[in-house]
């Protein structure tokens, strides 16, 4: 199954984040994502030709984040949209972060 097939499960804490290695296998599944130098997060900056639309992805970021239950850091500003994943709980990486990844690229590619 793809990644951007799957659901995120609920991440309550109390368990270690992600290896880096483990972050690194995951990475080909979401094209374009960039793993931080701490292999703590993970960001992809998406491009648009305007605000309006840089907006509209957001705001459908943002009802994925809340349908899954899981939120990214959103920067935008005119013609881009940064968008950041990782666990808060374990201040770390979790296979949830690499699915909303998946899925963002998946809401970016059907604009």
């Amino acid at each position: 199954m793809t990644l951007s097939a799957e659901s995120c499960i609920p991440c309550r804490g109390g368990i270690p984040p992600m290896e880096r290695e483990a972050a690194e296998n995951l990475l080909p599944q979401a094209k374009a994502w960039r793993l931080n130098d701490t292999a703590t997060k993970i960001s992809r900056g998406y491009d648009f030709d305007n605000f309006v639309d840089a907006l509209a992805f957001t705001n459908k970021v943002g009802a994925l984040a809340e349908e899954q239950g899981h939120h990214p850091d959103i920067c935008l500003g005119w013609g881009y949209c940064e968008v950041t994943f990782y666990s808060h709980k374990i201040n770390g990486l979790h296979q949830n972060d690499f699915i909303m990844a998946a899925k963002t690229n998946e809401i970016y590619q059907a604009k």
